[in-house]
């Protein structure tokens, strides 16, 4: 017999005072949890859930049977665990408010802009400059399409497509994320300059990147995925994609720190539109702020992806940003640290409006005077 347990947000604060205190900051962000559902599993099934008000956590916690306290205790705590800046270079991204990630696909078949930036480097190093001039605190560089059914890449072919590319970033002193499953593409882009790696495999493609990265000292984005090898999209079989993919998560967030990678560079994707149907997609989406509890930044990659066209007549991938700024806006709602998009003008902007009603909630406007 095995049992899970799992502290949930189930509802939310404008701001500390809207609740008269009785809510929590999750992970240092600018959202407040006011209300959380604790729920336990037995062999994969919901045995139990209450629902609890924010100063009601701590004494259900203490009356738990200790096979299940010291868990629950963890993630209490990591709720409220503030995460230190990301370093990247002469770089400093802070994690207090949502963050900006940049797309730049140098590939030929990318499933939204495949063959826009590959073999044009002009054209990919504007389109670089003009995101980090809209505000993106970083660029996520990709050399190889991790769409359904596109073909794997040589190691030596996505290096090529790279790495120079990491050089002219690096000389714009930009902040670089690569995406990669391939540690002698993780080596050679760092070398290069990169500070980031983001694999969607979270490491598992192949056993030397677990050692590479944690050599490297680089903070690190483990994404989940079902599958393995070549089709990351394949097993996709949940009894409950929230908790299941929570569970996969902790358990490679495990295998990083024993293999020696730092805690502090540690940042968690829950893997959106990676062998996941339109309707685990959407639960994953508003089930977001449960992956505190693991207590790593939360990163959020939602744009263009396949659920929006399937809720708006079949839009195709380039015309997708109003669904790409509300699946954005949700993850923020949720607590995400970074949001990776396409359309970094449009989100930054979105980020705006979002930080100044956080900010203008933190009055005391309708408040009883104290």
């Amino acid at each position: 017999m095995t049992r899970q347990i799992y502290i949930q947000p189930i509802a939310f604060a404008q701001s500390p005072q809207s609740e008269e205190g009785d809510a929590v900051r999750l992970a240092g962000s600018l959202v407040w949890a006011s209300r959380f559902a604790l729920i336990v599993r037995e062999n994969g099934k919901v045995i139990a859930r209450e629902r609890l008000g924010a100063a009601e956590v701590p004494a259900a916690l203490a009356a738990l049977p200790d096979d299940l306290a010291v868990a629950a205790q963890v993630q209490w705590a990591n709720f409220r665990k503030v995460h230190p800046p990301l370093k990247c270079g002469e770089r400093t991204i802070r994690l207090e408010q949502p963050q900006v990630a940049g797309i730049l696909n140098m590939t030929p078949d990318s499933f939204s802009d495949g063959g826009s930036f590959l073999d044009k480097p002009q054209v990919a190093f504007d389109h670089a400059a003009a995101m980090l001039e809209a505000g993106a605190a970083m660029i996520d560089l990709g050399g190889e399409s991790t769409r359904p059914g596109a073909g794997a890449v040589w190691e030596g072919d996505e290096i090529k497509r790279v790495v120079p590319m990491v050089g002219q970033l690096v000389a714009m002193g930009a902040a670089i994320s690569v995406d990669t499953r391939r540690p002698a593409v993780m080596e050679a882009t760092l070398a290069a300059g990169a500070h980031i790696i983001n694999d969607v495999s979270a490491l598992r493609y192949d056993p030397r990147s677990l050692e590479l990265a944690a050599a490297s000292g680089a903070p690190v984005v483990l994404m989940h995925a079902p599958g393995k090898a070549d089709d990351l999209h394949s097993n996709g079989n949940y009894a409950d994609v929230v908790l299941d993919v929570y569970d996969w998560l902790e358990l490679r967030r495990d295998a990083c720190l024993a293999a020696g990678i730092r805690p502090e560079n540690i940042m968690l994707d829950p893997g959106v539109g990676f062998g996941k149907t339109l309707a685990e997609n959407l639960a994953l989406m508003n089930g977001l702020a449960i992956f505190h509890g693991l207590g790593h930044p939360l990163y959020v990659g939602a744009s263009r992806k396949r659920m929006i066209g399937a809720l708006s007549n079949e839009a195709p991938a380039h015309d997708r940003l109003g669904g790409s700024l509300m699946l954005a806006i949700r993850a923020m709602d949720a607590g995400a640290h970074i949001v990776r998009v396409h359309d970094v003008r449009e989100t930054v902007q979105a980020v705006h409006v979002w930080r100044g009603l956080r900010d203008a909630a933190l009055t005391d406007f309708g408040q009883l005077p104290r």
